[in-house]
């Protein structure tokens, strides 16, 4: 899959750019912290669709509530970390390509 599949709204990448791309597991609690101007039922709400769509990973099955989500960890899939660091930093997609050409 490549970077341009990949359709998130800003508040997906603000979520992702929250947990990080460092693989560590990131409490609900703390990710709450980390992203104050979001709305913890918005902050949920984005989490469900990118647990979904297999983008984060969570330890808990489901979260329906705030003490649920509080108590939940959560991380970047590493399968698709690649992917999103690209998405999310759009002036990582224009590197330039090398010039140099293998001749035999």
């Amino acid at each position: 899959m490549s970077s341009n599949e990949l359709n998130l709204d800003g508040v997906e990448v603000t979520v992702i750019k929250a947990l990080g791309f460092g693989g560590g597991d990131v409490s609900g609690e703390a990710l709450a912290a980390r992203v104050p101007e979001l709305g913890e039922a918005e902050l949920i709400d984005s989490l469900k669709t990118l647990v979904m769509m297999g983008y984060v990973v969570s330890d808990k099955g489901t979260f329906t509530g705030i003490p649920e989500f509080r108590a939940a960890n959560f991380h970047v899939n590493s399968g698709y970390a690649r992917e999103l660091r690209e998405a999310t930093n759009p002036r990582l997609q224009d590197k330039p390509k090398s010039r140099r050409v293998r001749r035999e």
